[in-house]
């Protein structure tokens, strides 16, 4: 049996000092996308652990949507990706 290595590392280590892997990203599979979901996925790019294009295929996300979560983690933090505070953000700005 063959198994496919992704390109690319395996473990990266963050800013903050803690690694992050493959294995830490959220399941291909996945339909219910919490806040600690979308953040995992933000910071395994920006952190070049995969590449945005592989997110969006892996995960089904359009380029913008994987952009609209990664400005809302550089301007709020994860509080930002909540569906209740993306509500509230709008709400303000407008």
């Amino acid at each position: 049996m063959y198994l496919k290595r992704p390109d690319g590392p395996r473990v990266v280590t963050l800013s903050d000092g803690t690694a992050l892997s493959r294995a830490d990203l959220p399941d291909p599979n996945t339909r219910r996308w919490v806040a600690s979901r979308k953040a995992a996925v933000v910071r395994g790019v920006d952190a070049q652990l995969l590449s945005m294009k592989e997110a969006c295929e892996i995960y089904g996300l359009s380029e913008e949507e994987f952009e609209s979560w990664r400005d809302a983690v550089s301007q709020h933090g994860v509080q930002g990706l909540k569906t209740t505070a993306l509500q509230h953000y709008r709400q303000n700005e407008a």
